[in-house]
């Protein structure tokens, strides 16, 4: 096959050529041509790769210390409680409203405070990683009450703020996103278990 320069590739020949300055392991130019069905096929497979890469990065990036130490919530007084987590103290209470002193977030609050930080923790790492601006980034939650006698959330729209960001590596951000540990968890729900401590010992 001959050799072309991507300016020089005759027209009407139906190839894609990829040319690029060396090789890995080498001072040589490397190339390749390619046919419009052989192109596509190496776009979504460089996709792919580029997605399972990133998804790998973004577990690195999980803040440490997670799940070290216990955690433990302690009522104060009526709806207000305190929850310890590794030394730091989380306020939780209920509104006015609700016969509450409104002392801190509610608890489902908190739960939906916990998964928009994770989000944004991730897509902060992101762009930390790709060096670009991160200053200004925001991610807000909307939710919504499921219907029906069972008390559960039955959606959370996220909407991420990035300004600046350019718009090829806005489908990496929403990967890694994605994938923080807190939104994986909510897709694959852990088993609970509850054990009741009283004056006369532990019942599960």
């Amino acid at each position: 096959m001959s050799r072309f320069d991507p300016a020089e590739l005759p027209v009407g020949s139906g190839r894609i050529v990829l040319d690029l300055p060396r090789e890995c392991f080498g001072e040589q130019r490397s190339w390749a041509s390619l046919t419009p069905a052989e192109a596509r096929g190496l776009a979504r497979l460089l996709t792919a790769q580029a997605r399972a890469v990133e998804e790998e990065e973004a577990q690195r990036d999980e803040p440490a210390g997670q799940g070290d130490g216990p955690l433990e919530a302690r009522r104060i007084k009526g709806d207000h409680y305190t929850t310890v987590v590794r030394g730091h103290r989380i306020e939780t209470d209920q509104p006015l409203t609700t016969e509450g002193t409104d002392e801190g977030p509610t608890p489902v609050e908190l739960f939906v405070a916990s998964l928009a930080s994770c989000v944004a923790h991730y897509a902060g790492r992101y762009l930390d990683r790709h060096h670009l601006p991160g200053d200004d980034l925001r991610v807000s939650a909307h939710v919504t009450k499921a219907p029906g006698p069972t008390a559960r959330i039955g959606t959370i729209a996220l909407r991420l703020t990035v300004p600046g960001l350019p718009p090829e590596r806005a489908a990496g951000l929403l990967a890694v996103a994605r994938h923080c540990t807190v939104h994986n968890t909510l897709g694959a729900p852990p088993e609970v278990t509850f054990d009741l401590t009283t004056g006369t010992g532990s019942t599960s």
